[in-house]
């Protein structure tokens, strides 16, 4: 989850909240990608999760990466809580998990270097202090009970408040991890069709990255467990937002949506302010309980947006949210997969498309079914695993056409990176099904296995 935002000075029209979306218009040449993965600790004798403080803790991982490869410290109330350098971060989830917010890069394979170099170095400080990490979906074994709690102040803020509006928010916050990817728009009709593009394509990207098929130490019924969390958290702020598809669809329609979204906080001086559930539409008037007569600044607007979770999402980008967390191989698919579909304008022609004529119902039924059975979801006439293969075809005709090469131009473009997808559609298994194989199977039933098979 994000770090307090800069977003800039008082509000003083209300034409800014909507112009500050538009200044992420920026022209084909400065587009960039920008991934994030999160993964999960553990120490390793015990399999536990990572307390914040100790010898084998996410402080002593911090700190280990600031001392060893210069990142820079970021600090709340006198705790370490992220790093900074060269453009990316690294930061915490509520139950600890480690999240790398990678720089924007102007390549797949740069993203995969940067993916590369982060691993690495993780490995480095974690091997030192007994720690492994894993990249999946979701918890397999650890109950809620066994998480802890790091020392930020909107995580203590939104855990007080989760439990008011769904069933699974404290589910999603300590025991979930994801990949996702943001991207660039030239204008506000580009970003109005990726979106589009973005949320209706969204569960086929749930499909094929589903890794998340236990929680509590037992199969859950689900292949992405984690996209099932994410249907029962708080509905003023998560789904498919409908209204994106409809007439009239641009900047301020996502701006009004954003404005209905109950707020969680307000960042001043160092901490957190209590605004659960309060209105930004009262804040613009002067009107918030929370800081009675006092008016929002952009800075404001910025953590607001930061607080609203539908599985496609736009700030001054369009964040691509429906992925679970997983191995290597995918960390670099998933970029490969959106920046195929929408940084070349065939492509992104084509794969709306495939979606264009389906109304919310559709989408949001391969949403569900996805999160169930991957790519053995059926809706309607749709056959996901069919659509998947369509999809990838698209993407990686719009990689070919974006023609970016790398190692020094001994590899031509980045359809490489698609290759653990191709493999998904050809088999129709993801992550998911690999995982129950062996459970069910060589494991017998016992999750501990998962930790020296799957770690990074």
């Amino acid at each position: 989850m994000s770090i307090p935002q800069s977003g800039g000075g008082p509000i003083e029209r209300p034409e800014q909240l909507a112009e500050y979306l538009e200044a992420g218009c920026k022209p084909p040449e400065h587009w960039r990608i920008g991934t994030e993965h999160e993964k999960f600790g553990y120490c390793r004798d015990t399999l536990k999760p990572l307390p914040y403080d100790g010898a084998r803790s996410v402080k002593a991982m911090l700190e280990g990466l600031q001392q060893r490869f210069g990142w820079a410290p970021v600090l709340e109330g006198g705790n370490i809580i992220g790093l900074q350098k060269d453009g990316a971060n690294v930061s915490l989830e509520p139950g600890g998990q480690l999240e790398l917010s990678g720089a924007p890069l102007e390549t797949i394979h740069q993203t995969c270097d940067e993916v590369n170099e982060h691993l690495r170095e993780v490995r480095e400080v974690a091997d030192a202090i007994g720690v492994g990490f894993i990249g999946l979906g979701a918890a397999p074994v650890w109950r809620h009970e066994d998480m802890p709690m790091m020392p930020k102040g909107r995580y203590r803020l939104m855990t007080d408040y989760m439990d008011r509006v769904g069933t699974l928010g404290k589910t999603m916050m300590y025991r979930t991890c994801t990949v996702q990817v943001n991207l660039d728009f030239s204008s506000e009709a580009d970003m109005v069709q990726k979106l589009r593009v973005a949320l209706a394509l969204q569960p086929v990207a749930t499909a094929l990255f589903a890794n998340s098929p236990f929680i509590d130490g037992r199969p859950n019924g689900h292949k992405s467990w984690r996209s099932r969390v994410w249907r029962d958290l708080d509905a003023a702020r998560t789904g498919m937002l409908p209204f994106v598809f409809e007439e009239g669809m641009g900047f301020q329609a996502y701006v009004d949506y954003a404005l209905d979204v109950p707020m969680y906080f307000v960042y001043r001086d160092g901490r957190y302010i209590d605004a659960l559930g309060q209105s930004f539409r009262d804040f613009l008037k002067g009107r918030l309980p929370a800081l009675p007569g006092e008016v929002p600044t952009l800075s404001d607007w910025a953590d607001h947006l930061t607080t609203i979770f539908p599985e496609a999402r736009i700030k001054k980008f369009i964040e691509m949210r429906g992925a679970d967390g997983g191995p290597w191989r995918r960390l670099c698919a998933l970029p490969a997969l959106w920046v195929g579909l929408t940084y070349d304008q065939r492509a992104l022609d084509a794969a709306w498309d495939l979606a264009k004529d389906w109304d919310a119902e559709t989408r949001e039924a391969l949403r569900v079914a996805a999160s169930v059975d991957a790519l053995d979801a059926k809706v309607g006439g749709i056959d996901m695993r069919s659509l998947a293969r369509d999809v990838l075809a698209i993407a990686e005709e719009g990689l070919r056409a974006r023609a970016r090469p790398g190692a020094g131009g001994l590899i031509p473009d980045e359809t490489h990176f698609l290759a653990a997808l191709r493999d998904s559609v050809e088999t129709g298994r993801v992550p998911a099904d690999e995982l129950l194989d062996k459970y069910h199977g060589e494991w017998g039933g016992d999750l501990d296995r998962i930790y020296a098979e799957y770690s990074y």
